[in-house]
């Protein structure tokens, strides 16, 4: 779909990317009275965005970088998202084994005291150790591994929150336009202009007072081909590779495991059937090639994961993989694991008149006071525009419907719905909130939610397939199976060629 009547507009900003940074600066943009336009060249969330170790955290081995600033704002952060997406975000202990050829004890002790407390209040529980054997926290652990620690973090589902930060940019007047690639830019007499060609071949001028590159990994390449803009400031392509494999224990921990090349790795249960174990850093060069993991990477993941197991994992118990590329701040570091993630923001205005601002670098965790440390730059650049206001509003969704928790407001969905299986309705008030009673409008029982595929938690049924084309941009299958949802992972390949096909056949129907 390409939208039209768009030249006649001259929008306040535009925005470059359609990843978490991009769309969480739509948001906060659009919600300050700024008529904004976002501008994707694929799905929101197709690159680094979907692609992450699925956290909200403080960064616990960025303390040894003495990255005290970045730990900070991203512990902030973590308390500010667990009170706005409350159906996103959710809180999740970490255990630390300890052995000998780790960090000293100490020093483990030292840096989560830090943790604790650098960011101010948390509602989370504060660190402690614990002895081994033990029959929770211990886990799947080898009996040789005689005593840990235990820390607070959350998990999230990196893809949903950049749908979100997106739906809500359009619920405050955004523009959002996905599979439209920026073809040219120009600095005019009075504004940008962008020209923009959708998938399907068309074209379109568009106008803005000023533009934001939050490009991600093509950040760079926007600046010097595109914008034909010099710049000192680089990045330094990283990428960061993923192993799912079954569940490795029943409990609800997750490990954070030191390796001995001074690198971390964690375990982290996942979709409820399986482990999450990642990741790595490696160095890439091609932008544009796509990112897979390498059997060393594999081999890597697996034989950190083995140094704590009881039960080995091999190759043929892994399930999954992916990987995606992190668009990191060339800071001159020489070690992956060690350069920065912290963001920098950089500021093009001749004469103060129609700026061109780049994001280079950034985390999941901090998108959101990066969204508004782009506009405090912007701003004596753009027409007034209201405060910050992100911290205290939810996200869609995120309200429950005045309930205190997801499984409070999925039981209050119950008695309308008799006839949906828990355990689902519980599932779809994870992915959607209290949006879900839109998926669900209408619906009495199973039959009503038409076509279904997969079982149990993870099915997926025909309401919430419409509902995903309608309202958050699905244009293919795998939009609805690996982004919005990520049933695709809970499917055989027959399944999963039996719900592209229908998929498909409900694009074709509503585009």
């Amino acid at each position: 779909m390409f939208y039209t009547g768009l030249s006649r507009v001259i929008y306040d900003l535009a925005i470059i990317g359609g990843g978490i940074n991009g769309c969480g600066i739509a948001r906060d943009a659009a919600g300050r009275g700024l008529s904004v336009v976002l501008i994707e060249q694929h799905d929101l969330a197709s690159a680094t965005s979907s692609q992450s170790t699925k956290l909200i955290h403080g960064g616990l081995r960025y303390l040894e970088q003495y990255a005290f600033r970045l730990v900070r704002e991203s512990l902030q952060e973590r308390e500010t998202l667990l009170k706005i997406a409350p159906h996103l975000i959710q809180p999740m202990a970490f255990v630390v084994p300890h052995d000998g050829h780790m960090r000293p004890a100490w020093m483990i002790r030292s840096g989560l005291f830090v943790y604790d407390h650098l960011g101010g209040g948390s509602s989370l529980p504060k660190s402690r150790g614990v002895r081994f054997p033990d029959a929770g926290w211990g886990a799947a652990l080898r009996s040789g591994i005689r005593r840990g620690f235990i820390y607070s973090d959350t998990q999230v589902d990196d893809a949903r929150l950049t749908m979100l930060n997106a739906v809500a940019a359009r619920e405050q007047g955004a523009v959002i336009l996905t599979r439209t690639r920026l073809a040219s830019a120009r600095r005019g007499d009075e504004s940008w202009q962008l020209q923009v060609t959708s998938v399907a071949g068309q074209g379109a001028t568009l106008q803005a007072r000023a533009v934001v590159n939050a490009a991600g990994p093509w950040v760079k390449a926007l600046l010097d081909d595109t914008f034909a803009i010099d710049t000192t400031d680089r990045i330094k392509l990283v990428k960061g590779s993923h192993v799912v494999v079954s569940r490795v224990h029943k409990e609800p921990h997750a490990y954070l495991l030191q390796n001995a090349d001074g690198r971390v790795v964690f375990i982290i249960p996942y979709e409820g059937r399986y482990s999450l174990i990642g990741s790595t850093d490696v160095p890439v060069d091609d932008v544009n090639a796509k990112p897979e993991i390498s059997e060393q990477e594999m081999r890597y993941l697996l034989d950190a994961a083995n140094q704590v197991l009881a039960k080995p994992l091999f190759p043929r118990d892994i399930v999954w993989t992916y990987a995606g590329v992190r668009p990191l701040y060339d800071d001159g570091d020489a070690n992956p694991s060690a350069i920065t993630r912290d963001y920098v923001l950089r500021l093009d205005a001749p004469a103060r008149r129609m700026p061109l601002l780049s994001v280079f670098g950034g985390k999941l965790t901090t998108y959101r006071r990066l969204a508004e440390h782009v506009l405090a730059k912007l701003s004596p650049l753009l027409p007034p525009m209201r405060g910050a206001w992100t911290s205290e509003t939810p996200l869609p969704g995120g309200t429950l419907d005045g309930f205190d928790s997801v499984d409070q407001y999925a039981r209050s969905l119950m008695p309308k719905h008799a006839g949906v299986p828990p355990d689902f309705m519980h599932r779809l008030v994870l992915r959607h909130g209290d949006r879900a009673a839109r998926v669900l409008a209408g619906v009495r029982n199973i039959a009503d939610m038409g076509e279904i595929f997969g079982m149990g938690l993870n099915l997926l049924c025909e309401r919430e397939i419409e509902f995903l084309i309608r309202e958050e941009w699905a244009m293919s299958a795998d939009d609805i199976l690996w982004r919005r949802t990520k049933c695709g992972l809970h499917m055989d390949a027959d399944e999963r060629a039996r719900a592209a096909a229908f998929i498909e056949q409900k694009l074709k129907v509503q585009h």
